[in-house]
């Protein structure tokens, strides 16, 4: 399932077209849960991207520069060793 939450987010349609209306102050977030796969692979020469897909074919890709990567997988460690998660 994606949720999208966008604010302050308003749009001209015109003749086909969208356009941005008012000023440069939205925000979104995105979630996806119930995710049935998830990579890692190179982006560029100086990123990662990590890539998470739902069985609705929703897709969120994310990329991060390796030393966020690295965080991420301390991260993760951390849980592994003290979370009732990883039972």
């Amino acid at each position: 399932m994606l949720a999208l939450t966008l604010e302050e987010f308003m749009v001209e349609l015109n003749d086909g077209a969208i356009k941005n209306v008012g000023p440069n102050n939205k925000a979104a977030t995105v979630k996806l849960f119930d995710v049935d796969s998830a990579e890692a692979r190179e982006f560029g020469d100086k990123r990662v991207k990590l890539v998470f897909e739902d069985e609705d074919d929703n897709e969120i890709q994310v990329s991060l520069f390796p030393e966020d990567v690295r965080s991420l997988v301390d991260d993760i460690e951390s849980l592994e060793e003290d979370s009732p998660v990883f039972e």
